[in-house]
């Protein structure tokens, strides 16, 4: 599976520089940056990116995480604050398991990888899209890492556990197409539409991470489209 590494809103241009100097370390080949807040391209980050400030140069830059996040299979949220992420149904798990069991499950595919701003990290809203939530355990009194190190530590763990790796696929099983997976969800959607809930999005939110968890071949998910239908 392959990894999207996406900064959301990064203020500072020694984060910047930093942090594409651990994504070369490790294989990245491309940043994805949600709304900048500083020049990635600007002095001090091509500075402190040493040898990676092609990453910095070649970044592709989206409006909002919604386009960035679009048509990957999985997305991973990271926080240093566990609680945080426990709102909604957040699926929080330490940094080796919510990595490395997505590493071995599939060749093919994209895992959205999420790292929050410098100052703040992910919003609560943000974090209620991500499928799965990666904590890094530190010391209590001060837990909250910086963008780089964090960053360092997860794409160590990916590394580890099987990210853009060649691994045997799953027999007989076609994956499938992303208008697929969206067929699925819209069936959902529309179906609890009319029931009495108290919180309709959260039930949407569940039911996609299920789905996205589940990784269905092709054939299961017309299953389940039939089902839904």
């Amino acid at each position: 599976m392959r990894i999207k590494l996406i900064l959301v809103e990064p203020k500072y241009q020694v984060n910047l520089g930093y942090a594409a100097r651990a994504a070369m370390n490790f294989g990245i080949k491309r940043l994805n940056v949600v709304a900048p807040r500083s020049d990635l391209r600007g002095r001090t980050a091509i500075m402190y990116s040493k040898h990676a400030h092609a990453l910095l140069e070649r970044a592709r830059v989206y409006r909002t995480l919604g386009q960035a996040i679009a048509g990957c299979d999985i997305v991973i949220g990271t926080t240093g604050i566990g609680k945080k992420a426990k709102a909604s149904f957040g699926r929080v798990q330490f940094a080796e398991k919510a990595m490395g069991r997505i590493g071995g499950k599939r060749t093919e595919g994209v895992a959205a990888l999420l790292i929050g701003r410098d100052d703040i990290g992910l919003r609560s809203d943000e974090i209620e899209r991500c499928d799965v939530v990666a904590y890094i355990p530190a010391n209590p009194e001060y837990p909250v890492l910086n963008l780089s190190h964090a960053l360092a530590i997860l794409l160590y763990i990916a590394n580890r556990s099987g990210f853009e790796t060649e691994q045997e696929g799953e027999i007989g099983g076609e994956s499938p197409e992303a208008g697929e997976t969206r067929m699925a969800l819209t069936l959902f959607e529309r179906m609890i539409s009319g029931k009495r809930m108290r919180n309709r999005r959260a039930v949407l939110n569940v039911f996609r991470r299920v789905l996205r968890n589940a990784m269905p071949n092709r054939q299961e998910l017309h299953a389940l489209i039939t089902a839904l239908k």
